[in-house]
């Protein structure tokens, strides 16, 4: 498991984030506080505070090519 943090401020980024998302084979979770969604879910997304910074956990090893796609949501 890979565990990044990432923003997601509007409502484009959510729905661009959410087509990346749906083409992994693997399981995208996102944690917020004591909340915990899928992130291949739009709605499930929206129901977060995107004003504070999002923990991303990716149930894989192999991941690479994902963590490029999302980069511009990765917090350096």
């Amino acid at each position: 498991m890979k565990t990044v943090k990432i923003n997601i401020n509007t409502i484009n980024d959510v729905k661009d984030f959410v087509t990346i998302v749906s083409r992994c084979d693997y399981d995208v979770d996102i944690v917020s506080g004591r909340y915990a969604i899928d992130a291949k879910s739009i709605m499930g997304i929206f129901s977060l505070d995107l004003s504070k910074e999002l923990t991303l956990n990716i149930h894989s090893d192999d991941c690479a090519d994902f963590l490029d796609a999302i980069s511009k949501y990765i917090v350096k």
